[in-house]
């Protein structure tokens, strides 16, 4: 378990807010402390949208050469790393996919579509050993129709489409998705004692996080609202995970405003509780100044891990094929000049197709 600092209980938790919805995206009390204590929220009631003008992205915490200690395991390598959301089959070579990349992101769920995408045999390909750490997808703003526990969870659990008083809307552009509101309990039980304890069951090294950028929609978005109390409820929601899979690695993408930057959960800091942070379309197909600027503000923050390892910080960009070797390159170059670890995929949409650089 995470310890609480003194002077703040879990369940009274304070986050600073100051983000609003970002692009990207693909694609009731807890009892580890949910969302249902006090909250103090700076720059109420608008929760502030500063950061999607390019305003306040300065980074709070040590910047002086000493560092935040985390609590997760930390990544022993920083890449190169893929990101594939297709079936193994899609996959092709899985074996040189295990040579290649050092950090492999793949949808690891038991249930797609009535059977899993990847078999345990090939998992154990993927992780070569343990040379390599393969996380699995897990969305945590949303809920897919497509995946079993939108109608089905075994008691006492409550599938997502069965919970409509955690349903925040259609997720525009997704026609499949529906936001759900992280500060639920019925849905923070599914989604860690659940959906996140059967991946781990896979033996998968962690969780790659998406749709977090719910905690930076203004409570006034008609595309995922979410209040003080759902922004909160994201950050105890990840907390939870981290306090029931103390060894595994969470990643979170997008997501990476001063909502989760400088935010609290149960005491702690929550950039604390990650391994590491990714972020879609920074160079590519259109640079986004102010998606670079955040990972460099966390960057600033020098977060160690508790054996010392750095945060990871990595970036997704598309340009379209993986024979657009120009835009691929230039996106790697400016990755890479900022520290962060680079990876090149045809499309958000996409990703069912592993790119082979050859720089």
């Amino acid at each position: 378990m995470i310890p609480t600092a003194a002077g703040l209980v879990a369940g009274a938790t304070i986050y600073a807010c100051g983000g609003a919805q970002s692009g990207g995206g693909r694609s009731a009390a807890s009892s580890s402390g949910g969302a249902t204590g006090a909250s103090t929220v700076p720059g109420s009631p608008n929760e502030g949208d500063n950061e999607s003008r390019g305003e306040d992205v300065a980074p709070v915490g040590p910047v002086d050469g000493t560092s935040l200690t985390g609590v997760g395991p930390g990544f022993p390598e920083s890449g190169p790393w893929v990101s594939f959301y297709g079936p193994a089959a899609k996959m092709k070579d899985i074996a040189r996919v295990a040579r290649t990349y050092r950090i492999i992101n793949i949808d690891a769920d038991p249930d797609v579509d009535g059977e899993a995408n990847f078999s345990d045999a090939q998992l154990a390909v993927l992780r070569a050993g343990g040379k390599n750490r393969v996380l699995s997808y897990l969305n945590l703003g949303s809920c897919e129709r497509t995946r079993s526990y939108w109608t089905r969870a075994p008691a006492p659990f409550v599938p997502c489409g069965k919970n409509k008083k955690a349903q925040l809307g259609a997720y525009s552009g997704y026609s499949e998705e529906t936001w759900m509101d992280p500060s639920d309990p019925d849905y923070q039980a599914l989604m860690v004692d659940f959906v996140a304890a059967r991946l781990a069951a896979r033996k998968v090294d962690g969780f790659y996080l998406d749709n977090l950028e719910i905690v930076e929609h203004p409570k006034s978005s008609a595309n995922g609202p979410c209040s003080a109390r759902c922004k909160q409820g994201g950050l105890d929601l990840v907390r939870r995970l981290r306090e029931k899979f103390p060894d595994l690695l969470l990643v979170m993408q997008n997501a990476t405003g001063r909502v989760t930057r400088l935010g609290i959960t149960g005491g702690v800091r929550f950039a604390t509780l990650l391994d590491g942070i990714s972020h879609e379309e920074v160079y590519a197909p259109r640079a986004d100044a102010n998606a670079e600027a955040e990972l460099l503000a966390w960057k600033q923050l020098n977060i160690r891990s508790k054996s010392g390892r750095p945060l990871w910080i990595a970036t997704e960009d598309y340009v379209g094929s993986c024979g657009n070797q120009r835009a691929a390159r230039d996106a790697w170059t400016k990755s890479e000049k900022n520290g962060f670890s680079p990876y090149i995929s045809d499309e958000s949409g996409g990703q069912n197709v592993v790119c082979y650089w050859s720089f």
